[in-house]
């Protein structure tokens, strides 16, 4: 396999989950040169290079998103979780609780004591 960074050996893994290692690692390069991009555009005082390199940028978004359309057809967990926070509104970590019907401050929401620390009973949800 063309990649070193798979934890396990390759022999005793599916094709299914060596191509979603593929996939991934690709959105992951996909997204650093969209972090690269970004920087080299920002810190750049030409104007006409700006705009290359911005363009470059708005590709690797493009081959990114591509990268995460294919894992989300390919794995029903990304595919949940998708429907559930992309194109959501107000705050991200509140998305879920409203998904779920769940209030914010509920029981399932660890509580702290006045302190402002974790007691065993709050991560029982008591």
């Amino acid at each position: 396999m063309a990649s070193d960074s798979l934890h396990e050996n390759p022999d005793v893994l599916s094709d299914h989950t060596k191509d979603v290692h593929r996939a991934i690692v690709s959105l992951m390069e996909e997204l650093e040169a969209v972090d690269w991009y970004q920087q080299r555009a920002e810190a750049c005082v030409d104007n006409e290079l700006r705009a290359v390199l911005t363009h470059n940028k708005n590709e690797e978004i493009e081959h990114a998103m591509m990268n995460l359309e294919w894992i989300r057809r390919n794995e029903p967990k990304f595919a949940e979780n998708v429907d559930i926070y992309l194109k959501s509104s107000g705050p991200i970590t509140e998305v879920e609780k409203e998904t779920k019907g769940e209030a914010p401050g509920s029981a399932s929401e660890p509580s702290s004591s006045s302190s402002g620390s974790l007691q065993i009973g709050s991560l029982k949800g008591q």
